[in-house]
């Protein structure tokens, strides 16, 4: 049986969050959810994703409070969702994903 190695930069946790996208490029928006997150990107099930290396701003939502950052597709599955990772996330917005992870870790 072969031995996976994890390559992800940081441990992901299971976190069920409202998602809206927002694409700058074309105006367009899109709703979806994050059935897993990070400190630098998460997994948005969708079943329209945007092709790979769209940029793109994401709002993901918890109990009326939101997370707001840049983020660009990093790979797409047609039909069920697509990762993206954290462009840039300012400090205020770092403080709160740093929070939503802390209690998910856990949860």
């Amino acid at each position: 049986m072969p031995v996976t190695t994890e390559r992800r930069a940081a441990p992901r946790y299971s976190l069920i969050l409202a998602a809206e996208i927002h694409v700058e490029a074309s105006n367009t928006k899109a709703a979806a959810r994050s059935s897993d997150i990070s400190s630098t990107g998460c997994y948005l099930d969708t079943l329209n994703p945007l092709p790979t290396g769209t940029s793109l701003i994401l709002r993901l939502t918890q109990s009326g409070e939101h997370f707001i950052t840049h983020a660009r597709v990093v790979y797409a599955i047609p039909g069920m969702g697509m990762g993206v990772a954290f462009v840039h996330v300012p400090a205020p917005q770092q403080a709160v994903l740093e929070r939503w992870l802390a209690a998910a870790a856990v949860a």
